[in-house]
């Protein structure tokens, strides 16, 4: 009886400590993102460039704290664009999801806590919809990313988040038409700016 409540307690204290230690190493953030291609390239429909619409969808990302300046950020988004050759033919619509991983280093002033970060993504393009071709098929790729950003404090374990990041990514864009085969080497690049709420636990 007496080994069993030391465990007990033991086991209890171990969870605090670790509780303890935990705490607010967590943040999660939600944002509205604007996403913005900066898409250079070209394809072999008489060199015209291959265009990719902007748009703004929701994103979810995860923070972890290892110290107070220095976190791991996790990036979790998806995106719908349309997608053309200039004056040339409609290429229909991809998805893409780029989970990225960014290192962040953060600073406090106050409530003010800005910080940078520098990561890698790994873009997956799916739901292709071939527009006016007879069918398109993209190659999914590694990529870098860069990052700058604000967390405001605003109540306790609450923050405003005012968040820009610039990815780098590229694929090799492969369409099937009436009866050739067209390809197209392609940088998406494309500019993210969010703004979000994020909670600290």
């Amino acid at each position: 009886m007496k080994f069993g409540l030391k465990k007990l307690l033991v086991t209890t204290l171990a969870l605090v400590s670790f509780s303890a230690f935990a705490q607010e190493n967590w943040m999660v953030r939600t944002r509205a993102l604007g996403v913005m291609p900066d898409v250079s390239g070209h394809a072999d429909i008489n060199k015209k460039d291959v265009r990719i619409d902007s748009q703004s969808v929701p994103e979810i990302d995860f923070s972890y704290f290892f110290t107070k300046n220095f976190a791991l950020e996790l990036i979790l988004a998806t995106t719908t664009h349309q997608v053309d050759v200039k004056d040339t033919i409609n290429l229909g619509s991809v998805s893409l999801l780029p989970p990225t991983l960014l290192a962040q280093y953060h600073h406090e002033w106050g409530n003010f806590k800005p910080y940078v970060g520098a990561g890698i993504n790994y873009t997956i393009f799916y739901d292709e919809q071939s527009g006016e071709a007879d069918s398109i098929s993209y190659d999914n790729s590694f990529g870098y990313a860069f990052q700058v950003g604000l967390d405001y404090k605003i109540a306790e374990r609450v923050y405003l988040n005012f968040d820009v990041k610039k990815l780098y990514l590229s694929t090799d864009v492969e369409v099937k038409t009436g009866g050739a085969t067209v390809k197209a080497d392609v940088d998406i690049d494309p500019l993210i700016v969010g703004v979000g709420i994020g909670y600290r636990f």
